[in-house]
């Protein structure tokens, strides 16, 4: 114990919290993006800014794929909704047949090829915010850890915090910048502290097998095809017959099962040896409409439709796994709930940046010459709060200014992702951490600012359309970015209007006033 167990509290709070809290500033900036995930893909995509969803849609990618793949194994089918515009078809060809694995998107209506630009669009962060885009688990670990270190933080924030309603409503600008810092960290902590909790605990559960695979190990050994069967709804396939059989029509069992499920809509088509007589068809609720998203799915014979297994999402492990599954990816919220959602997301993100800053301003307090390790931290704080928000935006500007028929230009949209922030991240050592933080906040706020400038230049889905046809889920980007530029570009103001004044310690203050 260091002193007492309030002291213990506050350093463990401290240190603990700068050690994750660069990893958590990523992880909540760009999971709070995942709220507006299909919003983000329409505005990256702009030659279907206009296209909405088909009751056909179904039936066209069916007979879409009896063109483009009738040698397949597996048909895997996303249907589209109000959000997601595009029918994701992916491909799995038998073995001998390549490529192994395709994937297609389609338009709902009658099934071509989707006629835009290849883009990761809002997938890419969303994925980023739970694997950081590390091949394999090490980004999902990293993320789990991060997790229950936040938790860690929430808690012994809330005990160093004793006159936590006090704390609440301290508000004193005016005393001083150490001081400002840690009222705004305070409030915003305590304001939208049961979002903290919820959004953190929830975001363990999706994962939790992978840190805790011990009870799936004793239940069900080296078969991972049954636990598949029993908790996800996902029976392997059946071996083909190798005669040939027509696969029966999709309207019927559609209808079918919205009726087993009181209008609930299938959001999954899993077709297994089409034209085989050996066929089956797998069809999987959307999670879009309710808060529990138990697995329920029927599967059918592929060639008379009769139903063969019904899995109904009942047991209480499964309710308790798939409600927290469901609180934390929020895809039953209408607009209003998840413009609230994003508000609290971005008071989490600002919630943790104002920690760290908080963190490099009380040590440097205490340092006549701030240390290597002092700078290093600040250098950190400048490439995750700042770098972050430019390589988003770099993100966005590539998606406009790369060649539309450009191949791989998916790739390259990521690619400027990350070149952007690596030259954040070595900005500070070129030009030192004080100078850079007032340049890159003016970068920000410059890259921001004239996104919907330049998607206006570059395309027909900016604002003067998006507005005016009521697209306001494509309209928001802009607007957003819009409301982002302007945030930044107060805070580079403040931050150059200061430059002249010491920043690095203060003496440099006291100096100059004679004291």
């Amino acid at each position: 114990m260091n002193g007492s167990f309030r002291l213990s509290m506050t350093w463990l709070h401290n240190w603990g919290g700068l050690v994750v809290g660069w990893l958590l500033f990523c992880v909540f900036l760009t999971g709070t993006t995942a709220y507006a995930r299909f919003e983000i893909t329409r505005w990256m995509q702009p030659e279907r800014v206009e296209a909405t969803n088909s009751p056909d849609a179904a039936a066209a990618a069916i007979a879409s794929l009896w063109r483009e793949a009738p040698q397949a194994r597996r048909w895997l089918i996303t249907l589209p909704d109000e959000r997601r515009t595009a029918t994701q078809v992916y491909v799995y060809n038998p073995p001998g047949i390549q490529p192994a694995f395709r994937k297609l998107a389609l338009e709902p209506a009658d099934g071509r090829p989707l006629q835009a630009r290849a883009t990761f669009g809002g997938d890419f962060l969303y994925y980023f915010h739970f694997d950081l885009r590390v091949p394999g688990l090490v980004g999902r670990y990293l993320i789990g850890a991060a997790g229950v270190a936040l938790l860690v933080a929430l808690t012994t924030g809330f005990v160093i915090h004793r006159r936590v309603f006090w704390d609440f409503f301290a508000f004193r600008p005016g005393r001083s910048r150490t001081r400002l810092w840690m009222d705004v960290h305070n409030a915003l902590g305590i304001i939208v502290l049961p979002y903290h909790a919820l959004i953190t605990v929830t975001g363990l559960v999706p994962l939790m097998l992978l840190y805790m695979p011990w009870g799936l190990q004793a239940a069900f050994g080296d078969r991972p095809a049954a636990f598949n069967t029993a908790v996800y709804a996902e029976p392997p396939p059946a071996a083909a017959a190798g005669r040939a059989g027509p696969l029966t029509a999709i309207a019927p069992l559609l209808a079918e099962a919205e009726r087993r499920w009181d209008g609930g809509r299938p959001g999954w088509i899993v077709i297994d040896n089409p034209g085989d007589a050996a066929a089956t068809i797998l069809l999987k609720r959307t999670d879009s409409d309710r808060v529990v998203i138990t697995p329920e799915a029927i599967l059918f014979d592929g060639m008379t439709g009769v139903v063969r297994e019904v899995w109904d999402g009942t047991g209480g492990a499964a309710a308790t796994r798939a409600g927290a599954y469901g609180l934390h990816m929020m895809r039953f919220a209408d607009t209003p709930l998840r413009l609230a959602m994003t508000l609290c997301g971005l008071a989490g993100t600002a919630m943790i940046g104002t920690g760290q800053v908080y963190w490099i301003i009380k040590r440097r307090k205490r340092e006549a010459t701030p240390s290597f390790g002092l700078r290093l931290a600040d250098g950190a704080n400048l490439a995750v709060m700042i770098g972050l928000p430019i390589a988003i935006a770099a993100y966005f500007w590539a998606n406009r200014l790369l060649p539309a028929g450009l191949p791989g230009r998916e790739t390259f949209e990521a690619l400027a992702f990350f070149a952007a922030w690596f030259l954040t991240a070595l900005h500070p050592a070129l030009r030192g951490v004080q100078r850079a933080w007032g340049e890159q906040l003016a970068a920000a706020a410059l890259l921001w600012a004239a996104l919907p400038l330049m998607n206006a230049l570059t395309s027909n889905a900016h604002l003067g359309v998006t507005l005016a046809r009521g697209l306001w889920g494509v309209a928001g980007i802009d607007l957003t970015a819009l409301a982002t530029g302007g945030l930044f570009a107060l805070l580079a103001w403040r931050r150059l209007r200061a430059a002249p004044r010491s920043v690095d310690h203060p003496q440099g203050a006291l100096a100059r006033r004679g004291l």
